[in-house]
């Protein structure tokens, strides 16, 4: 089976250019599931109602989040109520809606979707090298998948070989930069230390270069208003062979 994981998608305009994009892709390159990072799809960031309806209505079957989670208040019931919208499973459950992994029952196979967060150099909600030995455990699926939401390569890196047999594959968002380093481990798992972005080329992260400049040099809180024009959808596709659950092929891709 062919699962597609797609880059942070950066407010309306990722959003938009997902749309535009997304359907072809799958078509041409036969994807079977689509995976997709969510967590910046409203302008600003956070995600909101609006903009997680945008995205599952564009093709998406799983979306993911990361640190910017719950930035917005009205956003909080949808991850009570929409199965297939995760939050990373470190977040503490007595105090955060949602969930932090899901089932996908295909028909023919199930894919367990997990999201986790780092803790290097960002709000540490839990271990997740703990939490993601029990998360393998507590029902298994003939195919798992992890969005593994950190800063640091290091850790990303260290989660991949943790899990290296244990799951299907292993991809990394957060630093909207796509990585050059996709890879079977010696054990099967795919991987790739991050997936990128969707959102405008030119631009600091999605964000205006110039906006992003004033607040290196001044050192004084920004408004974070996203850049315009031509885009780009940051994505790999993991060709896994649904009995040994193993990851046969990587294919990193920039849609423009």
């Amino acid at each position: 089976m062919r699962i597609l994981a797609i880059g942070d998608i950066v407010g309306s305009i990722g959003c938009r250019f997902l749309r535009d994009r997304l359907p072809a892709l799958k078509k041409v390159k036969g994807v079977d599931m689509v995976i997709a990072n969510g967590e910046n799809s409203a302008d600003g960031n956070g995600l909101t109602p609006a903009s997680i309806d945008y995205i599952f209505r564009s093709g998406v079957d799983v979306m993911t989040a990361g640190n910017h989670t719950f930035r917005r208040r009205e956003s909080y019931p949808v991850f009570d109520t929409e199965p297939y919208l995760l939050r990373p499973a470190n977040y503490p459950n007595r105090t955060t809606p949602g969930r932090g992994f899901v089932v996908f029952d295909m028909g023919r196979t199930r894919v367990k979707v997990i999201n986790l967060l780092g803790c290097m150099f960002m709000d540490f909600v839990g271990d997740p090298f703990e939490i993601i030995d029990e998360l393998v455990c507590d029902d298994p699926a003939p195919v798992t998948v992890l969005d593994f939401h950190a800063e640091a390569t290091s850790e990303k890196l260290a989660m991949g070989y943790y899990l290296d047999g244990r799951v299907s594959a292993v991809f990394g968002t957060h630093t909207h930069v796509q990585t050059a380093d996709e890879m079977i481990l010696p054990n099967g798992t795919g991987y790739i230390t991050d997936v990128g972005m969707t959102g405008p080329i030119n631009s600091i992260l999605g964000v205006k270069p110039e906006i992003v400049i004033k607040k290196f040099r001044e050192k004084m809180p920004v408004r974070f208003d996203l850049s315009g024009g031509e885009c780009k959808m940051d994505c790999v596709i993991f060709d896994i062979n649904e009995k040994t659950g193993k990851t046969e092929s990587v294919e990193r891709m920039e849609i423009k």
